[in-house]
C-alpha cells in the first residue's frame, strides 16, 4: 500500500553558525540552543527530539513539526519534502 504525506505548514530555518540564525531558532521555541564546538570547523547543534537528542550541522534545517516538536532534516531531504508557502 502507498500512502502520501497530507498538505501541512511547518515552521523551519536553516542553521548557520552565526547569532541570528540562533536568536531565530530561539523565537521559534526551541530553548535552550546549544551548539558545541568541540571541533571548531564543524560547530553541532544539539536538539532534544521525541527520538532523543540529534545533532545539526550548519545547512541543515530545523523543523518545529506539526506538535511543537522540533527535528533537525538535511538540506537534500528538505527540499524533496518541502516549498514555500
Amino acid at each position: 500500500m502507498k500512502y502520501r504525506k497530507k498538505p501541512v505548514v511547518i515552521e523551519a530555518i536553516q542553521f548557520e553558525d552565526n547569532s541570528d540564525c540562533v536568536s531565530a531558532i530561539s523565537e521559534m521555541g526551541l530553548d535552550p540552543i546549544r551548539v558545541s564546538y568541540k571541533d571548531p570547523k564543524r560547530p553541532v547543534m544539539k536538539i532534544q527530539t521525541l527520538e532523543g537528542i540529534m545533532e545539526a550541522q550548519p545547512g541543515d534545517f530545523i523543523i518545529r513539526g506539526v506538535n511543537g516538536e522540533f527535528y533537525p532534516c538535511k538540506p537534500d531531504i528538505f527540499a524533496k519534502t518541502y516549498e514555500p508557502c
